[in-house]
C-alpha cells in the first residue's frame, strides 16, 4: 500500500470514529455556534453604547438596557465557551479510552504470535503516544473546522449590509488563509510522517536496550548501545525542529495575513468616518467584528497541525485494527473434568512468510502421561505449543482431543481447561494473592494458600512482611526468579486444569529454586496431562515419552532409557547440547 492509500485509510478511518463522538462533537459547534452569534450582538451593543453615550452625549441611565443586556450576552457567552470546551474535551477523552480499549482487545484477539513479530516499543507507542495524538484532532480540528465556516459566513452576512467595502475585504482575504493552511500543511504532513516514524524506532530500540541492558552491561556492550540511542535521538530532535520551523512558519503566515486584512477594514473604516461616508456606529461594528471573522480561521490554522499528527498515528492505529483476526469457528463444549487423550494427525504449520516450520507431525499424548518436547533452537518447538494453545491453527492436518477435532472447539472453553507455565513468568503490579489467583479471580483466601502450598511457595510468603497481601511491582520487581515461578505453578495448581502446558519453567534458577518448582512439578503432574518443552535432562527424565523435533520433524520419539543407549539424533543433541545436562 503507498503512502498516500495510507493517508487515505487513516482519513476514512479517523471519520468513522467521529461518529461515535457526534453529540459531544455537535455540542460543542452548536455551542461555538451560539457563541459566534452572541460576539455579533455583543459588537452591536458595544458600538451603540459608544455611539450615544460619547458621540451623541446621552446620559448613562438612558442605555441601562443595552448595558444589562451586554452583561447577558458576557454570561451567556461564558457559558458558551465552558459548555463547548467541555463537550470538545469530553469527545477527545471518549475518543482515546474506546480506541484504546479497541486496539488492546485486538492486539490480544491477535494472540501472542503476531506480537512477537513486531517490535514491542512500536506497539507501545502506538497504544500510548499514537492513541494520545488523537485527543486534539477530535477536542480542537473538527469543532474547529465547523466553526471556521459558519461563524465567518454569519459575520459576512452582518457586515455586508451596514458597510459592503469592509465586507468585500473580509471576503477577499478570507481564502488566502486555508490556502497558505494547506500549502504549508503538505510540506508538514511529510515531516510529520517522518517524525512519527523516527519515534517509533526510537521507542523500539530504546525498549529493547532497557530489557536487555544487564547482558549488555555483562558483556560491555552498552556503551556503544549508549553511543546508538544517542544518535536516534539527535535524528528525532532534528525532525522535531523542522516540524515546529513549518508549524511556527504557518502560524507567522496567518497571523500576518489577518494581521494586514484587519488594518485594512480600520484604516477604510477611519478614513470613511472622516469624510462622513459610513455611520459611526456601523463602521465600529464592522471593525469589532473584523478580528473576530479572522479568529476562527487563525485557530483552525493552529488546530490544522494536531490533524497531521492525528492522520500519521492514524495510520498504525488503522493497520493494527484492520489486521484480521486468525479464524476460529468452532462452538462446541468441551468440558471432561479429567485427564485426555490428545494426538496430532499430520500436522503442518508455516508462518505468513517462511518455509514450512512444522511438517506432517503425528504422535499421541494418552490421558494422564508427561510428554517432553526437545529438540535444537528453531526446530519447531515453540509453535507446537501455540497450536495446542490456540494462538494459531494447523496448514494441514488436525489435533485431536478425546477424538474431537480441536477447531471444532469453543476456543474460550478451550482454554479454560489449560494451565500454562511459562519459562519467565510475567506478574503483575499488585498483591502476591491477586498474582495467584490471576487464571481463577474468583478463588477465595483458603484456595490461593492451599495452591501457595502444593507450589511450595507459602515458605517464603510467611517471610514477607504482609504474606499474601504483600505487594509486588510490575514483572515481579522484589521477587528472585525462584519465587516468582513457584508463583506461576501455584495459578497453575489454584486453576485445577486436567492439561497444564509447560516451558522448562525450572531453567535458569539456583539448585535450591529448581529443587522447589521440580518438587510441584511431580505434585502438579498427579492425574493431569503434561507437555513440556523441556532444556534439562532431568525434565526429560521425568517424562512417559520424548518427542524429539528437527527441522519440523520428528527425527526420534521413546522414553530417555531407550534413546539414550544407541547412536541417534537424541545421542547427539545430548553430547552437542549444554542445557541438556543435569544442573549439579
Amino acid at each position: 500500500m503507498t503512502e498516500n492509500n495510507h493517508a487515505v485509510t487513516a482519513k476514512h478511518w479517523l471519520n468513522h470514529e467521529a461518529r461515535a463522538v457526534r453529540f459531544p462533537l455537535v455540542t460543542a459547534i452548536a455551542s461555538g455556534s451560539i457563541n459566534g452569534g452572541l460576539l455579533i450582538a455583543q459588537a452591536f451593543l458595544l458600538a451603540h453604547l459608544v455611539d450615544h453615550t460619547i458621540f451623541k452625549h446621552q446620559s448613562v441611565a438612558s442605555q441601562l438596557v443595552p448595558f444589562a443586556a451586554l452583561l447577558g450576552v458576557f454570561l451567556l457567552r461564558a457559558i458558551c465557551v465552558y459548555a463547548g470546551t467541555r463537550a470538545s474535551m469530553r469527545a477527545g477523552l471518549a475518543i482515546k479510552v474506546r480506541t484504546r480499549a479497541a486496539l488492546l482487545t485486538h492486539i490480544h484477539k491477535l494472540g501472542p504470535v503476531w506480537s512477537m513479530a513486531r517490535e514491542p516499543g512500536e506497539l507501545a507507542n502506538t497504544v500510548v503516544d499514537g492513541v494520545e495524538a488523537l485527543h486534539n484532532y477530535y477536542a480542537q480540528y473538527l469543532p474547529q473546522a465547523s466553526l471556521a465556516v459558519i461563524v465567518p459566513l454569519a459575520i459576512l452576512v452582518v457586515v455586508f449590509p451596514i458597510d459592503w467595502i469592509s465586507g468585500l475585504i473580509l471576503a477577499g482575504t478570507a481564502p488566502l488563509i486555508p490556502l497558505f493552511m494547506v500549502l504549508l500543511g503538505k510540506g508538514a504532513a511529510a515531516l510529520n510522517q517522518r517524525q512519527w516514524s523516527r519515534l517509533r524506532r526510537l521507542s523500539a530500540h530504546f525498549l529493547e536496550v532497557l530489557a536487555g541492558l544487564g547482558t549488555l552491561k555483562a558483556f560491555g556492550a552498552a556503551r556503544a548501545e549508549v553511543k546508538l540511542v544517542e544518535k536516534l535521538s539527535e535524528a528525532y530532535r532534528k525532525s522535531t525542529m523542522n516540524v515546529l520551523r513549518i508549524a511556527f512558519l504557518s502560524s507567522f503566515a496567518l497571523e500576518f495575513l489577518a494581521t494586514v486584512s484587519i488594518a485594512m477594514v480600520a484604516v477604510l473604516v477611519g478614513f470613511r468616518l472622516l469624510w462622513g461616508e459610513v455611520p459611526f456606529s456601523a463602521g465600529l461594528t464592522a471593525l469589532l467584528l473584523a478580528p473576530e471573522f479572522y479568529l476562527p480561521l487563525r485557530n483552525l490554522g493552529n488546530a490544522y497541525h494536531a490533524r497531521l499528527g492525528a492522520v500519521a498515528a492514524a495510520e498504525q492505529i488503522a493497520a493494527i485494527l484492520a489486521t484480521p483476526v486468525p479464524a476460529w469457528a468452532g462452538t462446541r463444549r468441551f468440558r471432561p473434568g479429567a485427564a485426555f487423550t490428545l494426538e496430532f494427525e499430520c500436522v503442518s504449520f508455516s508462518y505468513a512468510t517462511g518455509p514450512p516450520v512444522l511438517r506432517r507431525i503425528s504422535f499421541e499424548i494418552p490421558a494422564g502421561n508427561h510428554i517432553a518436547i526437545i529438540g535444537p533452537s528453531g526446530a519447531g518447538k515453540s509453535t507446537l505449543l501455540y497450536l495446542l494453545l490456540g494462538f494459531v491453527q494447523p496448514a494441514e492436518g488436525r489435533i485431536l482431543v478425546d477424538g474431537q477435532a480441536l477447531e471444532t472447539l469453543s476456543l474460550a472453553d478451550w482454554r479454560r481447561d489449560i494451565a500454562w507455565v511459562p519459562q519467565r513468568t510475567h506478574l503483575f503490579a499488585g498483591t502476591i494473592a491477586q498474582n495467584i489467583a490471576l487464571g481463577a479471580p474468583g478463588a477465595g483466601r483458603a484456595a490461593i494458600i492451599a495452591a501457595a502450598e502444593q507450589a511450595h511457595a507459602d515458605e517464603f510468603i510467611a517471610a514477607l512482611p504482609r504474606d499474601y497481601d504483600t505487594p509486588v511491582g510490575e514483572d515481579g520487581a522484589g521477587l528472585s526468579g525462584g519465587e516468582i515461578q513457584r508463583i506461576a505453578l501455584a495459578r497453575a495448581f489454584l486453576r485445577d486444569a486436567p492439561l497444564v502446558v509447560l516451558d522448562e519453567p525450572s531453567a535458569s534458577l539456583d539448585m535450591a529454586s529448581e529443587a522447589a518448582v521440580g518438587a510441584a512439578l511431580k505434585t502438579l503432574a498427579r492425574g493431569r496431562t503434561i507437555v513440556t518443552v523441556a532444556h534439562r535432562l532431568h525434565t526429560v527424565r521425568q517424562a512417559n515419552r520424548i518427542v524429539m523435533l528437527e527441522a519440523g520433524r520428528i527425527v526420534a520419539m521413546g522414553t530417555h532409557n531407550t534413546l539414550v543407549g544407541h547412536e541417534g539424533p537424541y545421542r547427539r543433541l545430548l553430547d552437542a547440547a549444554p542445557a541438556l545436562v543435569d544442573p549439579a
